[in-house]
C-alpha cells in the first residue's frame, strides 16, 4: 500500500476508536435525570458574575427573577467593575420585573492571582453564605432560563432516587447543563455545534457522569452546586487562577468526594451573539492553549492529532481518486463518512441542516488555527485576554 493509504488506515482506526471507545461522546442523550420531587425544597442562592453585560442582561436576568421555585431563593449579581451600567440596569430590572429578591454587589478589581470571574464568584458566594443556602446556582450573565429551570435542576440534584436512577439515594453535589448556544449567523451555524461536539470529545459526558470516574467537567454557564460540597472543595479559592474555570471547578468537587453530572440543556439558552468569525475566534482562542497546559509539546501533538483525525480522510479520498489509489480513496471515504455520521446528532440537537456534517474537517481546521493563535498570543504576553483583562500564565484546566 502507498504511504497515503497507510495514513488513511491510521485515520480510520482512530475514528473507529472514537466511535466506540470514547464514551459515545457523539450521542446527545445525556439530559437532566428524571428524579422525584424532594419532600422539602432546599434554599438556593443564584450567583451571577457580570462584567459589561448590559447588552444581554435584559434578556437573561428577568428569566432568573421569574423562576417558579417552591423553596426559598434569591439572586446575587456581582457587578465586576462594569463600565456600561450593568449594576444600575440590574437594579432597574428587579424593580420592573419583581420576582425573586435581587442583591447587587461590586467587589472591586481582582487581587493578584485571581481571574476576574472567580474573583466575582468569591464575593457573590461569600455574600450568599451569610444566609446559609443549601445550594448555589452559578450562572453566567448571558444565560436565559425557562421558568422551571431552577426547579428541575434542584429536583435532579436533590430529589429522591427512583429505581435505577443516576446519582444514588443522595443525588448529586454538582449538576451542570451545557446551555444551548445561539446559532443564527452563518459562522455560528458552522462553528458553534462543533464547539460542543469537540468539548464532548474531550470530556465524554457519560464518563463525567460515571461514579468514581477520573473524568470531570462542567459547563460554566449553568452549575448547581451543593453549598457544603463547595466548602469541602474550597470553591472558588482552590481554582482562583483557572481560566477554564468550569472544568477546574468540577475537578475540585470530584477530588473532594463529590458526585457530579453534566449534560445538554433543553431549557437553558445563551443569548450572547457571536455574529462574525472574529467573535467566535476570540471565544475559543482565549483559553485553547490553557487547555494544553501551555505546553509546546502538547500543542504539537494536538495539531498532529487534528490533522490525522479530521484532515486526512477528505485529503486521502481526493488524493486516492486523483491517483487511482483505491485503498486510500475507500479508506479516506469511510473515515470521512464515520466522522460526518458522529456529527449528525449534534446538528440535530441544534436544529441545523445535516449538510453541514461533511464540512466538519473545515471547521476542525479553523479550531486548529484558533489553538495555534492562542499559543502565539500567550507567548507574546497577550494570552487569555477577556473583557479588558489579560492573564499571562493562568492555571490550565485539569487533564481530561
Amino acid at each position: 500500500m502507498s504511504a497515503v493509504a497507510w495514513i488513511a488506515v491510521g485515520s480510520l482506526s482512530a475514528w473507529m476508536w472514537l466511535l466506540l471507545g470514547q464514551g459515545f461522546f457523539w450521542r446527545t442523550d445525556q439530559r437532566l435525570p428524571d428524579r422525584a420531587e424532594p419532600e422539602r425544597w432546599p434554599s438556593v442562592a443564584v450567583v451571577v458574575p457580570a462584567r459589561d453585560e448590559a447588552a444581554v442582561l435584559e434578556r437573561s436576568l428577568p428569566s432568573l427573577l421569574a423562576q417558579d421555585y417552591p423553596g426559598d431563593a434569591e439572586v446575587v449579581l456581582v457587578d465586576d467593575c462594569s463600565e456600561d451600567g450593568t449594576g444600575e440596569l440590574a437594579r432597574a430590572l428587579s424593580v420592573r420585573c419583581g420576582g425573586l429578591p435581587l442583591t447587587v454587589v461590586t467587589p472591586g478589581e481582582p487581587e493578584p492571582g485571581w481571574t476576574g470571574k472567580l474573583w466575582a464568584l468569591r464575593h457573590g458566594i461569600a455574600l450568599a453564605r451569610r444566609r446559609k443556602p443549601e445550594f448555589l446556582l452559578l450562572t453566567d450573565a448571558d444565560i436565559a432560563h425557562e421558568p422551571d429551570s431552577l426547579r428541575e435542576l434542584v429536583r435532579a440534584a436533590a430529589g429522591p432516587a427512583e429505581g435505577g436512577q443516576e446519582g444514588g439515594a443522595d443525588g448529586f453535589d454538582l449538576v451542570s447543563q451545557m446551555a444551548r448556544l445561539r446559532v443564527t449567523s452563518t459562522w455560528e451555524r458552522l462553528v458553534v455545534p462543533a464547539f460542543v461536539y469537540f468539548f464532548g470529545q474531550l470530556y465524554p459526558f457519560r464518563w463525567v457522569n460515571r461514579e468514581r470516574s477520573r473524568t470531570a467537567a462542567a459547563a460554566g454557564g449553568c452549575v448547581l452546586l451543593r453549598a457544603d460540597a463547595a466548602e469541602r472543595a474550597r470553591i472558588p479559592e482552590s481554582i482562583r487562577q483557572a481560566v477554564i474555570d468550569d472544568v477546574s471547578l468540577a475537578g475540585a468537587v470530584r477530588r473532594g468526594g463529590g458526585r457530579i453530572w453534566l449534560g445538554l440543556a433543553d431549557r437553558v439558552d445563551s443569548v450572547r451573539p457571536y455574529p462574525g468569525l472574529r467573535d467566535l475566534w476570540r471565544m475559543v482562542s482565549r483559553s485553547a492553549y490553557a487547555q494544553l497546559r501551555h505546553s509546546p509539546a502538547l500543542l504539537a501533538a494536538a495539531v498532529a492529532g487534528l490533522l490525522l483525525v479530521y484532515v486526512v480522510p477528505p485529503a486521502a479520498l481526493v488524493a486516492g481518486l486523483a491517483t487511482g489509489d483505491s485503498v486510500a480513496a475507500w479508506t479516506g471515504g469511510v473515515a470521512w463518512a464515520v466522522m460526518a455520521g458522529t456529527y449528525l446528532p449534534m446538528l440535530g440537537y441544534y436544529r441545523q441542516s445535516f449538510w453541514l456534517a461533511p464540512l466538519l474537517p473545515f471547521t476542525a481546521v479553523l479550531y486548529l488555527l484558533m489553538t495555534v493563535d492562542s499559543a502565539v498570543q500567550h507567548h507574546r504576553g497577550r494570552g487569555a485576554a477577556w473583557k479588558g483583562r489579560t492573564y499571562a500564565r493562568p492555571e490550565a484546566a485539569p487533564e481530561p
